[in-house]
Formats: structure tokens, C-alpha cells, sequence
């Protein structure tokens, strides 16, 4: 290929959406039409006017055109996300009683043609010469059209214009719930962005915005998770962990209870993952804290997401158990979120933890648990997806990940409401058995990626200070079936006194 004939790089503009350039891998490029569709609702307007907010706050001349919301209306939309519109200007095109000039006086849709009403746009448009220009809804002026040939000759044009002026012009449209777009006008844009929602059985709307189409640059392909908050859309970019690689410095974490460190083969890997599985009560969450005091007790950053407990109750337990999570929080080494699932995005969710482990320092995340996750994805097989890539993108940050998950039934075999056990590096199976009449605990690390582990069971018990492990259980056959066969008296199965390694 010729190196003359080789495009030069293109400028591109902020859109100002937060997390939207991160997606267009730098923003949009500068001087093209774009369309912006979606269901009414779903964040067209406001995402609009975060385009041009952006541009005023660079100093450039913007222009809102309409035919169909009032200015009144578009203040309001501004004071709900408390913005000051100052410095924009907005045309009504479907506004009879305009300015006196003749190239800022327009007529009702309903009586004009559209040779007519792109007049007076190319008309304004030259005068104001903006840099950044949205039409809101672009479909009334479709509406004019009488056949698609007709309405795209039109659109060319506008094209063509706003080349010249060097422009950026985004196209909003409405688009049905069920239906798709128009195809008139999606072959002379440069690039189409659709914004979607629906309505979960329970929770918040779901949004998420998708980039159907951008000529000559590459984007972030796929669904991103979105959402509408005072300020504005705020788009949380899809995970990719592959782009997040970095050096990772090799080291263990510590449990702080060095029989279960042993058992791990000296502790947790850092830049791995741990998968805590039991039923409910058996001491997961309790695991979990205390590989989360230890970590921070040596100077470690701990991020630690509740997705099935109040944050009240988890520090009510940690105190009970002697444990110093309160006031690690309080020195700002522990960060500690109480998740409602309903009204999180997966996407949201994974954007909240890269914030903590890039902006704040988190060496340590902690998950509890992946059935209150479960929750806020739309079905199972997009969790293990969803997963996958966090605790990738975890792993090549060297940041060690603790996950839960809850099982069901109490003692005997327990049923698993998904099968992740794959994703993690170290898996911890917790379990009830039933001896002399007394529910006891037994534990066992089945599965370290990173190297050697203890095969053995041991009794475990939840006392003063935390998590201690007592012998091996010898004496026994299926004690992980709950339900265990007694093959002669050996250590572990003596009673509690004589089974506990540390303090009771």
C-alpha cells in the first residue's frame, strides 16, 4: 500500500459519559452523524445532553435541536441531574412563535414538507456553525419523509453539511420496545449506538447500551451494562481481563490459623482465588474474615463485598468472635459493602471492584457469597461467563480472591445451586456430620492449583478468636457425607477438648 494513501488518525471527541470513550476507545470520531436508538426511557435525551454539556465545557458552540420536547421540558430533564444548561442553544423546530429572523423562524412539522424543514436546519446550523449538534427525536424528521429513498437523499445532505462545518452530530431515535430500527438512514451514518432495557420479574430497570456500528475504529464489541444516576448515564465497560495484565509479585496470604495454612501448603497464593462451599452456618463467612483481618493486620488493602448478609450482622459476628474487622475499617484498611442484588448490574458490580483494586489499592477481594451474585444475573451460564473474567482480571492484578458459596441441606449430600468449583484456584469443602448425638464441623482442602496441599479431614470449630482446626479425622469413613461410619476410636473424635489445635 501506498503510505500516502494511508488515513491519517482520527480526532476524536469526549462524549462525557463516564465510561462510554472507554468503549469507543477514546470517544467518537469527529465531524460524522451518529444515531442513538433506543426505547423511549432508556436514556437517549440525557445522554444527549451529557454530549453537549461536554462540549460546552470545552468551549465549543453546541446547538439541541427539536420537534417534539419543549424547552421547559428539556430544563427539566437538566434539573433532575442538576445541570445548568447556560451556553447551549436549543432550536424548536415545531415552534411557530420563534424569532422575528427569518433563518431562526420555523413552522409546525405538520405543515411543512422536509425539503422545508432541512432548509431552515442546514440554514441555522451555517450561522451557528457548532462544533457539537444532537436532534431529539431525529425520527419526526423521518416522519416527513414519505418513502426511505426520499428521507436518505435528505440525510446525505445533511451529511454532506455537516462535514464542511466539521460537526459532530448525533441522531436520536426512538425505537419500539420489541422492533427494530429503521434501516433508511443506518448506511450514512458513520456509527449507531442502541441503548436497551427491560424489567427484570423483581428490582430496578436493567439497561445496557451496545455499539452496533462504528466506521474505520475499532470499539469495545458486545453489552454494556449502563445506568441513569444524578449526573447522568454512567457506562460500565464489559471486562476484558486480558487487558489488565501486570507483573505480579509471588507471595501467600496468610489465614491467620497456621493448621489451615498447612493444610493449604503454607496459604492462599496471591493472585489467586479461594472457593469456600458448605451449608449454611458452617463458618464460611467467618473463614472469610479472618483471611480478611490477616491480610490486613500485615498492611494489606481488603475490599469485601455482602451480597446475603447485612453489614451490621457481619460486624456483630466478627466482635462476638473477638475479631478486629471493626477496627480495621475504621484505620481504612478494610473496605466493607453491603450489596443488594437487585438493584446491582453484574456489569456495575465489576466496575465497583476494578475502582477498589485500581484507585484504592485492594490486594484482597472477598465475595460473599456467589448465590447472592447468582441473583442479579439473568441466568446461570452468564455468571460462570461474568466470573470467569473477574477473577482473571483479579488473578493478573495479583489481587487474592475469597468467594463463598452457600449449599443446600444441612447434613448429608448437599446440592449446589451452580457449579463454579472450575474457576476457582483453591476450593475448601465445609461440612456438618452427625456423632454422639452432637452436629460437628469437618473441613478439607480439595483443590490448590498452585501446588501441593493436605489431603486430610479435620474437625473444625468457630470459637474465640475465629476458625481453629483440630486433628485429622482417622476415626471415621464418610464424614463428608454428613453421615460418617465409625471404623475405632482415633484423635479428632474424642470430644472437643481433646480435637481443638489453639484456644477454644
Amino acid at each position: 500500500m501506498n503510505p500516502s494513501s494511508v488515513a491519517p488518525p482520527t480526532d476524536k471527541v469526549s462524549t462525557g459519559v463516564p465510561g462510554l470513550d472507554d468503549v469507543l476507545r477514546g470517544g467518537l470520531p469527529a465531524g460524522h452523524l451518529y444515531l442513538l436508538e433506543g426505547a423511549s426511557g432508556a436514556g437517549k435525551t440525557t445522554l444527549g445532553l451529557q454530549f453537549l454539556l461536554e462540549g460546552r465545557r470545552q468551549e465549543e458552540r453546541v446547538l439541541w435541536c427539536t420537534l417534539a420536547e419543549t424547552e421547559s421540558q428539556l430544563l427539566a430533564t437538566a434539573r433532575s441531574h442538576d445541570w445548568d444548561l447556560s451556553g447551549i442553544d436549543v432550536i424548536n423546530l415545531a415552534d411557530s412563535d420563534g424569532p422575528d429572523d427569518a433563518d431562526y423562524s420555523f413552522f409546525s412539522p405538520s405543515d411543512v414538507e422536509l425539503n422545508d424543514v432541512v432548509g431552515r436546519i442546514l440554514s441555522v446550523t451555517q450561522n451557528l456553525r457548532p462544533t457539537r449538534v444532537v436532534f431529539d427525536p431525529f425520527s419526526d424528521v423521518k416522519l416527513l419523509a414519505r418513502d426511505p429513498l426520499r428521507f436518505r437523499r435528505q440525510l446525505l445532505k445533511l451529511r454532506e453539511h455537516f462535514s464542511e462545518l466539521g460537526a459532530t452530530v448525533l441522531l436520536i431515535q426512538e425505537a419500539g420496545i420489541d422492533s427494530t430500527s429503521d434501516t433508511a438512514g443506518e448506511g450514512v451514518v458513520h456509527g449507531i449506538i442502541t441503548l436497551y432495557q427491560h424489567a427484570p420479574d423483581y428490582g430496578k430497570q436493567r439497561r445496557r447500551l451496545q455499539v452496533h456500528k462504528m466506521r474505520g475504529v475499532p470499539v469495545r464489541e458486545g453489552f454494556h451494562d449502563i445506568s441513569i444516576e444524578t449526573g447522568g448515564v454512567v457506562v460500565y465497560p464489559r471486562l476484558v481481563a486480558n487487558e489488565h495484565d501486570t507483573p505480579v509479585t509471588a507471595g501467600l496470604a496468610s489465614s491467620g490459623c497456621e493448621d489451615l495454612d498447612a493444610m493449604m501448603g503454607g496459604g492462599l497464593d496471591l493472585g489467586s482465588s479461594l472457593l469456600a462451599t458448605g451449608p449454611s452456618g458452617i463458618g464460611k463467612s467467618t473463614l472469610c474474615m479472618q483471611f480478611m483481618n490477616e491480610s490486613a493486620r500485615q498492611g494489606g488493602h481488603v475490599a469485601a463485598f455482602l451480597f446475603d448478609e447485612t453489614r451490621r450482622a457481619f460486624l456483630a459476628r466478627a466482635d462476638a468472635l473477638g475479631m478486629p474487622t471493626r477496627a480495621l475499617i475504621d484505620q481504612g484498611r478494610v473496605s466493607l459493602r453491603q450489596i443488594d442484588p437487585a438493584e446491582f448490574s453484574p456489569g456495575e458490580f465489576a466496575h465497583l471492584i476494578r475502582r477498589k483494586v485500581e484507585e484504592e489499592g485492594a490486594r484482597m477481594v472477598v465475595i460473599d457469597s456467589l448465590n447472592g451474585y447468582l441473583t442479579a444475573m439473568p441466568d446461570e451460564k452468564h455468571l460462570a461467563m461474568h466470573m470467569h473474567e473477574l477473577l482473571s482480571y483479579l488473578s493478573n492484578r495479583g489481587v487474592a480472591t475469597l468467594l463463598t458459596l452457600n449449599q443446600q441441606g444441612i447434613v448429608g449430600e448437599s446440592a449446589t445451586p451452580l457449579d463454579v468449583t472450575y474457576l476457582a484456584d483453591a476450593a475448601i469443602l465445609m461440612r456438618y456430620f452427625e456423632t454422639d448425638a452432637q452436629i460437628r464441623r469437618a473441613l478439607s482442602v480439595v483443590k490448590r492449583r498452585m501446588g501441593p496441599h493436605e489431603a486430610t479431614i479435620r474437625e473444625m470449630h468457630i470459637a474465640l478468636p475465629g476458625v481453629r482446626l483440630g486433628q485429622q479425622l482417622i476415626g471415621y469413613r464418610g464424614v463428608l457425607s454428613g453421615l460418617p461410619e465409625a471404623r475405632g476410636k482415633g484423635p479428632g473424635v474424642d470430644g472437643q477438648t481433646d480435637s481443638v489445635t489453639g484456644p477454644a
